[in-house]
């Protein structure tokens, strides 16, 4: 599969990387299919969540531990069952980041959630997670 992207230009997508959101991201109901990109680093720190439905939309992501931030996230039944959860420890739970002037401000409120495992993605909007500081 052949993405044209604003932001990675053209590159070939294999599609077994493809995460599918069942619900869109807030705003974007055009868009469900996406692929993941990191950081060629050995411990890359942004990553980004390219729409292949839309070129133009892309969200840059931050893996909270990055930040000292542990998340504990309640999930109903009906949203293990979209996500195809079997394994919690398979879920990632990653931040949209935002930039406010100079900065790089994480958004916690509506985590992204990726099943890494079954490739599918929801976001949690409206969290209230216990937020632990695992650096205090």
């Amino acid at each position: 599969m052949q993405l044209q992207s604003t932001r990675f230009g053209d590159i070939e997508i294999d599609p077994d990387s493809v995460i599918f959101f069942p619900e869109p991201i807030l705003g974007f109901d055009q868009s469900r299919r996406y692929k993941l990109f990191h950081e060629d680093k050995q411990t890359p720190v942004m990553l980004w969540l390219q729409s292949l439905d839309e070129a133009d939309v892309v969200f840059s992501l931050i893996d909270p531990t990055m930040l000292g931030l542990h998340f504990e996230i309640i999930l109903t039944d009906d949203e293990c069952t979209k996500l195809a959860i079997t394994d919690p420890s398979s879920v990632a739970v990653l931040l949209m980041v935002a930039k406010d002037g100079d900065r790089l401000d994480p958004k916690p409120y509506a985590p992204i959630l990726i099943n890494v495992a079954s490739r599918i993605g929801m976001q949690k909007p409206g969290v209230r997670a216990n937020i632990v500081f695992s650096n205090v």
